[in-house]
């Protein structure tokens, strides 16, 4: 009898860098299923590491949490970009992808009338200074993934409002689309009963 090995999750927070932000969804999912959260040194109040300076090195620091196995991602906000750097580099690595709340590397500032970054670094004054000015136009790479990707989206979000998601769900091949009502940009957390039997249906 061939044994089905259980899905690999691999868990990216957003711009406030907390490994902790996804458990409270994590731990609604299969606890047979592996779970890394992911946190990001020098990122808002996280610690830093000398060896993060740059998009580029969180990038590299997710990289490492690929295996050989096809992983999930679950990525939420900047995540989300990181995210998907992952799969357009290593398409074979991931085998599913879920994104709340984030651009994914598409241009949105047309879309997005508030800017959190002000707020952020009032919040973590010491927090990294490239992190704020960081910007990747991923657009015209998205319609060649491939992998089924789940599109989790509040409909109060001030920093990616819906319309991003339902730009995001026209240019990938095999996305779909669910609305959190009442949702605000850390749904994931707020609304974890909600979102996870989703999640896992999606996962599995």
């Amino acid at each position: 009898m061939t044994t089905v090995a259980a899905p690999s999750l691999l868990f990216l927070p957003g711009a406030g860098a907390d490994p902790a932000f996804w458990r409270p969804a994590g731990d609604l999912l299969p606890a047979a299923w592996s779970k890394t959260y992911l946190g990001w040194p020098g990122v808002a109040g996280q610690p830093a590491n000398p060896a993060v300076r740059s998009f580029a090195d969180l990038i590299a620091l997710a990289e490492r949490g690929l295996g050989d196995l096809p992983v999930n991602l679950l990525a939420q906000s900047m995540g989300g970009v990181v995210a998907m750097h992952l799969l357009l580099r290593h398409p074979s690595k991931v085998r599913r992808l879920v994104l709340a709340a984030t651009s994914g590397g598409v241009d949105a500032i047309r879309d997005v009338p508030f800017d959190w970054r002000p707020d952020l670094r009032k919040e973590f004054p010491r927090g990294a200074d490239w992190m704020m000015t960081e910007r990747r136009d991923l657009t015209a790479d998205l319609p060649r993934v491939r992998c089924p990707v789940l599109l989790l989206w509040g409909d109060r979000d001030r920093i990616s409002p819906l319309s991003i998601g339902e730009r995001m769900r026209e240019l990938l091949p095999r996305a779909t689309l669910h609305v959190v009502r009442g949702g605000d940009h850390d749904f994931v957390r707020t609304h974890a009963a909600e979102v996870a039997p989703l999640i896992e249906r999606h996962l599995a």
